[in-house]
């Protein structure tokens, strides 16, 4: 058996049926319920949060909320002040959840409440089916208007980020295109001729080299200099790789 730090096991037992079974008699006498209580507060802690979350943005998202409903078998004890908080790894994205605590009342209880963030906007989505593999051209995709929260791996919103680049598994029509649909493709072998390219604050130099690694645009590989120095930078194109200097 539970008992307080006093050993009063009855007092312990009548806190928790209070937390427990307890209908809120703030609430009862305004005529709301626990439930309605709840939903009431994460409206208000999600509106001011998702307008902020707008505002920031760097992409023309248009965020929107909904509340969800808590679980119907909560019974809660009352309790005269009551705030909502973000979880610990949890999101103002898709669809998350939102914890309300008393911080007042007879019995402390903490509960969540389930919500949904949409972000319409303009992105990528696959005009017609792509095989794995498949470099990506524009005649593959189309822009449309989609919920960029409906998943949370990142939306391509730029054609650089996936022009040229393939496609990791198949690709449906219709699919919003997203970061680990796609990889940079492999565009020249160790032991190709590249050129290399120095750049810093008022100059600029290139040169030959023979490439010691694969080669995919974006990637880092690493060159041997006519002088038979190694060096490494990033892959620029299928015949230039940037220096790290």
């Amino acid at each position: 058996m539970w008992t307080d730090r006093k050993g009063n096991r009855a007092g312990y037992l009548l806190a928790l049926v209070l937390a427990l079974c307890v209908l809120p008699q703030a609430w009862a006498q305004t005529g709301i319920t626990a439930h309605q209580a709840l939903v009431a507060q994460a409206q208000r802690w999600l509106k001011p949060a998702v307008a902020a979350a707008q505002a920031a943005s760097e992409q023309p998202l248009r965020m929107s909320y909904r509340v969800g409903q808590p679980d119907r078998r909560l019974r809660l004890a009352a309790c005269s002040r009551i705030e909502a908080y973000l979880p610990a790894g949890s999101r103002l994205w898709g669809r998350s959840r939102l914890g309300v605590r008393c911080t007042d009342g007879l019995a402390r209880w903490n509960v969540f409440v389930p919500f949904t963030v949409t972000a319409m906007g303009p992105a990528w989505v696959v005009r017609r089916p792509v095989a794995a593999g498949s470099q990506l051209g524009t005649v593959d995709l189309m822009q449309a208007e989609v919920d960029w929260a409906a998943d949370a791996d990142p939306v391509l919103a730029d054609p650089a980020q996936w022009l040229g680049q393939l496609a990791t598994r198949p690709l449906a029509l219709g699919q919003v295109l997203r970061q680990r649909m796609v990889r940079a493709a492999q565009v020249f072998q160790p032991g190709a001729q590249v050129r290399v390219l120095a750049q810093g604050e008022g100059y600029e130099i290139s040169a030959d080299a023979l490439a010691m690694t694969p080669g995919v645009i974006g990637q880092p590989a690493r060159v041997r200099m006519q002088n038979g120095r190694v060096l490494s930078g990033r892959v620029l194109d299928a015949r230039t790789v940037k220096l790290d200097i």
